[in-house]
């Protein structure tokens, strides 16, 4: 409980205890931090540290009823599950898959025979990314044998996930080898929060991310890389995800109750900005935000 209390101080917000909440249960991007294989200086002193940064997920709480939901299932699937329910004290009640790339789906593995081997676990999903579990070894296992029950979703349309509570997956472009990629709003009673951890250039986007974030509360935007060249062996032109200068650049005439809405989420452990320090510390002195593991928006 003083764990859950802390970050609620620590946004500077108060909610009565059975209301819906978003918590971050991760912020790196698909390979975690530290990365496979990295011995750079942004990974190697983290090996054999406690500062290790879990692949970017988030869950929606519902006290009242006693359930809850994660957005996407990523390679840090057993520590954040364990988290969302014994630590939230809840019982999960679905998954919602944002796309096809490593760091949002492949947790799905541990609902099989080998580990949980769960029965009829909702997983949400868009058209093409049914398909692909469908139709591809393992995941069309977890269908066969009733580990998953995808549940299909459609563009722009309102799911209800209790009363006073309902999320939203619209179609963001990105690099959709396999899947469609989508974002998510979730509304509550009082609040809504809007989830885009992946997104090519936001210019590309049949939405002015300008103007969305003055109808939300929250937005918990890709922060992928922190300015051109983070990756100097990589075109990154192949990787178009918006810089966080890029962002903070569009962003910025906003007022500042509306800059402070912006939360960067979904880190590439070269990115700065995943530690405290400069580059974070920039980011706060422009009026926006860095998520962290355990902050608890309210819905």
């Amino acid at each position: 409980m003083r764990f859950f209390l802390l970050f609620i101080l620590f946004i500077g917000f108060t909610f009565a205890i059975d209301s819906p909440y978003i918590v971050v249960l991760g912020i790196a991007q698909d390979g975690g931090s530290p990365q496979s294989g990295c011995e750079k200086p942004c990974c190697k002193d983290l090996w054999n540290s406690d500062e290790k940064e879990k692949v970017s997920c988030i869950g929606i709480v519902d006290p009242k009823s006693g359930k809850s939901w994660m957005i996407d299932a990523t390679p840090d699937f057993s520590e954040q599950y364990r988290i969302i329910t014994k630590e939230n004290h809840t019982e999960l009640a679905g998954i919602f898959l944002t796309h096809a790339h490593m760091g949002h789906y492949t947790g799905l593995l541990h609902l099989g025979r080998e580990v949980m081997g769960t029965h009829d676990i909702p997983v949400f999903a868009m058209p093409k990314m049914k398909e692909f579990l469908e139709s591809n070894s393992p995941w069309d296992q977890l269908v066969s044998l009733n580990n998953i029950e995808i549940q299909l979703m459609k563009n722009d349309k309102e799911i209800k996930l209790a009363d006073g509570l309902f999320i939203e997956p619209f179609l963001v472009p990105h690099r959709d080898e396999y899947s469609e990629t989508v974002g998510y709003k979730i509304i509550g009673v009082n609040k809504s929060v809007l989830f885009i951890p992946d997104i090519d250039k936001w210019e590309k986007w049949d939405q002015d991310i300008f103007q969305v974030i003055q109808h939300i509360d929250i937005a918990l935007l890709d922060g992928t890389f922190y300015s051109q060249g983070e990756l100097p062996n990589r075109d990154m032109s192949e990787i178009p995800h918006p810089f966080i200068v890029e962002s903070m650049e569009t962003l910025y005439p906003l007022n500042t109750p509306n800059r402070n809405k912006v939360h960067f989420i979904h880190f590439n452990h070269s990115n700065p900005a995943i530690k405290i320090g400069t580059a974070s510390n920039l980011i706060r002195s422009n009026r926006f935000n860095v998520a962290r593991e355990g902050m608890i928006f309210p819905l």
